[in-house]
């Protein structure tokens, strides 16, 4: 895990970093690391950032019935509505690589200002599909350049020996706008309330941060953000490095650096071991509400097991891993335990019987298992990268947020068609359903006489013959045939979309477990990829080198000191 620097290392000693004496606003450099307090509070304001902007973004799930409704969208509209975001975010994580040049701070505050613009005067206002599609990627670009400016500063203010628990809180970012989605709809969204209140709420909380973090967030200098820092005994060498230090020099040539087994292999592995966390974001609602008849509230309900899990798992890894100074065998424990309980998911899948706590203790599991993998995972790949160049971290980042985008993309636009039988389930089983119980009395008496009901269809209702009409009052009586009568538009509605939604029916829970062995697939590719990340696996060995490292820094400052003699 641990990364041993020389003076070689950092021999670039040509320019002299900008000064910090920068005023007003603009002036986020911090030319020397900050203290415990202050340091904590620009990764509390980062992980702050991250929770707001996937509760914006993660707002339209809650209520897309009602913007499917409002906007006369079908279900596959809504679906790709998805799609293009991810694909438009994933390109501008590409462009965020440049935050290495940029620096991230600004990056997060002014995307917080344009996202919570967007999605409060914007997107609840677009006047059509296609405009609320397009707003909905502008916010979705922002956010892809920020996901990759926040574990950037995320890295800059942990060293390795804490990078995985402050992972850990970064990752609980969208975990915790996802339950904050869930806080705010279940007490708010009524007939009081409309979709465009519950989007302008999440735009109004991202304006309330961004306006914190225009006051309160900083960022490290090039200088000395672009050295590798193991223990914040560091500090001082660092520090005195950075004062000689070509931080331009070392920019350049980086996504060259990136282009790396490690490095894309890792973010590809983790990309698609992380598809039934991309379903559980967007699809475990409608999977168990279309394949167990679960209500919303309990569909919800039972991802809050998911989610509480996930977000403790993800903070006690990153610790234990931090304590005992390996990331390895965390990712290899918990992919083992999430390919276990994912297993047995997959498994259940055409299981209609399974209780409600059967599906609980599971979907904790693969939080729990998930939690221990990816913490430990995204301290590792940060390390993976300073391995090659430090001063690449965002570009480095930069490669997996396009990857992870693309994929999330990917695995929205292929539900649709592998689970072919959630759109006629989305599109008319309600109304199938509906229609089904209004139709009931109707439904006897035309059973019971089928083929005097397969005449009478066979005209329009205006061009019946007298004689058919007579035949049919004498069989089923005059109050049977206005049953009937009265019964019409449901009875189309039958007739219509009653034998494919009873086809879906049947073959909707083989359907999604198809898709829960592609997520599996997924899961088992991770594995060979944590074989060539850096680090130990042993925690003797990791000490070691942490002992190592600290007798050259002793050394090194020893020498800095006679130097300055």
């Amino acid at each position: 895990m641990m990364s041993v620097s020389s003076p070689a290392d950092t021999a670039r000693r040509t320019k002299r970093p900008r000064s910090s004496a920068l005023s007003g606003l603009g002036g986020r450099r911090l030319d020397h690391y900050p203290e415990s307090g202050p340091r904590y509070w620009y990764l509390a304001l980062v992980v702050l950032a991250t929770v707001v902007l996937y509760y914006q973004l993660y707002i339209q799930y809650a209520v897309s019935t009602a913007i499917i409704g409002h906007y006369h969208m079908t279900f596959l509209y809504f679906v790709y509505v998805s799609v293009a975001a991810n694909a438009v975010g994933a390109f501008s994580s590409l462009v965020a690589g440049l935050a290495d040049r940029w620096g991230r701070a600004n990056i997060v505050v002014y995307g917080l200002l344009l996202v919570g613009l967007l999605t409060t005067f914007v997107l609840p206002n677009a006047p059509g599909k296609a405009s609320y599609l397009v707003v909905y990627s502008a916010v979705s670009l922002v956010e892809g350049m920020i996901l990759v400016a926040t574990p950037a500063l995320i890295r800059d203010f942990s060293p390795q020996l804490g990078r995985a628990s402050a992972m850990g809180y970064w990752t609980m970012g969208p975990i915790i706008g996802s339950l904050v989605v869930t806080a705010v709809t279940s007490r708010t969204f009524s007939g009081a309330t409309t979709w465009q209140d519950e989007i302008r709420y999440a735009g109004i909380s991202g304006l309330v941060v961004f306006v914190v973090a225009l006051f309160g967030l900083r960022e490290l200098a090039p200088a000395l953000r672009d050295q590798i820092m193991v223990t914040l005994r560091d500090r001082a060498l660092i520090e005195a490095r950075a004062k000689g230090m070509d931080t331009e020099a070392a920019l350049g040539g980086q996504w060259r650096q990136m282009l790396r087994l490690d490095v894309i292999g890792s973010a590809v592995a983790i990309s698609v071991y992380l598809l039934l966390y991309f379903a559980a974001v967007g699809n475990f609602v409608l999977y168990f509400a279309t394949t167990f008849g679960y209500t919303a509230q309990r569909a919800n309900a039972l991802l809050n097991w998911y989610w509480g899990a996930n977000a403790v798992s993800l903070v006690l890894a990153g610790l234990f891993s931090d304590r005992l100074r390996v990331r390895k065998p965390f990712m290899l424990l918990g992919a083992l335990g999430s390919i276990g309980f994912t297993l047995a998911f997959t498994l259940h899948a055409t299981q209609p019987h399974t209780g409600y706590y059967t599906f609980a203790f599971i979907v904790a599991g693969i939080g729990v298992t998930s939690g221990i993998a990816y913490s430990p995972w995204m301290a590792s790949f940060t390390e993976t990268v300073e391995r090659h160049n430090p001063a690449a971290t965002a570009t480095g980042l930069a490669v997996w947020g396009w990857i992870i985008r693309i994929t999330v993309a990917l695995s929205a636009a292929f539900v649709p068609l592998v689970v072919s039988t959630v759109t006629p389930l989305i599109e008319h089983g309600a109304e199938v359903k509906a229609a089904s119980v209004q139709a009931a009395p109707a439904l006897a008496i035309t059973k019971a006489h089928p083929k005097l009901f397969a005449e009478l269809g066979s005209y329009a209702p205006d061009k019946v013959p007298a004689s058919l009409l007579a035949q049919a009052q004498k069989e089923v009586g005059a109050e049977g045939l206005k049953t009937v009568q009265k019964a019409a538009p449901q009875l189309k509605i039958l007739r219509e979309h009653g034998p494919e939604v009873q086809r879906a029916s049947a073959d909707n829970a083989h359907a999604w477990q198809t898709w829960w062995w592609v997520c599996l697939g997924g899961q088992v590719l991770f594995l060979p990829f944590i074989f060539v990340m850096t680090g130990r696996w042993r925690p003797r060995d990791a000490r070691r080198d942490v002992e190592e490292h600290e007798e050259l820094v002793a050394r090194q400052v020893a020498e800095l000191k006679e130097s300055a003699v």
